[in-house]
């Protein structure tokens, strides 16, 4: 708790910092995964400085609203619900109660789509995010495929709500419907289909993190009784929507890797089914080709 500084010697470390300690001890306590950052992230927000320039908060400044802000996450509430915001890949994204946090780990399938995208050699590829939620794929996707034409689909007007006001300024284009009947006007002629969809099964509701169980819309979340359902509509919108030679990427949970490349198999259509790995080697997307007639 804040504590008299006056007479402190000038090097000791500051207020801010040492009620950043004991934040962090707090936060490990209560379970949360990555004490020290959230612990700093929070005070970085509540004092409107950078991580890095925690250490030039003057004690005079010391805001007592950082312990409210560090007993909700405590509680576990998503640190980016309490700051209202989400880093992805180049992005800061406004996220909150309605729309799903977009993961680290998906950072690393839009970079295989992106590489997928450019090896086309299509002068304005075009391009599908299905179940964009926050818009951080589609975002990610038209920053960095610069001729790109994306189309980004969301069901949820809470999800939305987030989606519109960052795309906003961006090529992006937002539609409002399901991931497994959008955009028949596109079919045919799409160079690529992008998703996360949901993928949790339902018998696996108690071993979801809190944040994610209690925080995110279940509709981002669960899908069936082996979280493949949404999956499977997908793998038909995808066929539907891709040109011969289009490419769909879709992200799964690491215990998925075996089983979603059968869901894009050869009598469907499809050619290539392959896995892909996260960073931390579990499998993590799986993509196809659709086959040529």
């Amino acid at each position: 708790m804040p504590h008299d500084s006056g007479g402190r010697p000038p090097n000791s470390r500051s207020l801010l910092l040492a009620e950043v300690a004991q934040a962090t001890q707090r936060l490990a306590d209560a379970g949360v995964p990555s004490p020290r950052f959230d612990a700093e992230e929070l005070a970085a927000h509540v004092h409107g400085v950078r991580r890095s320039q925690l250490h030039t908060v003057p004690d005079a400044d010391f805001d007592a609203r950082y312990w409210e802000a560090i007993a909700r996450r405590e509680a576990r509430e998503p640190l980016q619900h309490i700051t209202g915001r989400a880093f992805f890949r180049y992005l800061e994204l406004a996220v909150g109660p309605g729309v799903f946090v977009p993961r680290p780990e998906t950072e690393s399938v839009v970079g295989w789509a992106i590489d997928a995208v450019r090896a086309m050699d299509v002068v304005e590829p075009l391009i599908v995010d299905l179940c964009t939620g926050s818009g951080a794929i589609a975002l990610a996707l038209a920053q960095e495929v610069p001729r790109s034409r994306v189309h980004a689909v969301e069901l949820s007007e809470d999800a939305l709500g987030y989606a519109r006001k960052n795309v906003e300024g961006s090529r992006v284009v937002l539609h409002q419907g399901d991931a497994l009947t959008a955009l028949p006007e596109l079919d045919g002629q799409v160079d690529l289909v992008i998703s996360n969809p949901p993928y949790i099964p339902l018998t696996e509701w108690e071993y979801v993190a809190p944040e994610a169980r209690d925080h995110d819309p279940e509709l981002a979340l669960f899908s069936g009784e082996d979280g493949l359902d949404t999956i499977r509509g997908i793998e038909r919108t995808a066929h539907r929507l891709l040109r011969p030679g289009g490419v769909v990427v879709i992200e799964h949970a690491d215990t998925q890797g075996g089983q979603v490349p059968w869901i894009f198999n050869e009598e469907r259509g499809w050619a290539d089914a392959a896995d892909h790995p996260d960073l931390n080697n579990r499998p993590r997307f799986a993509t196809a080709r659709r086959a040529t007639p």
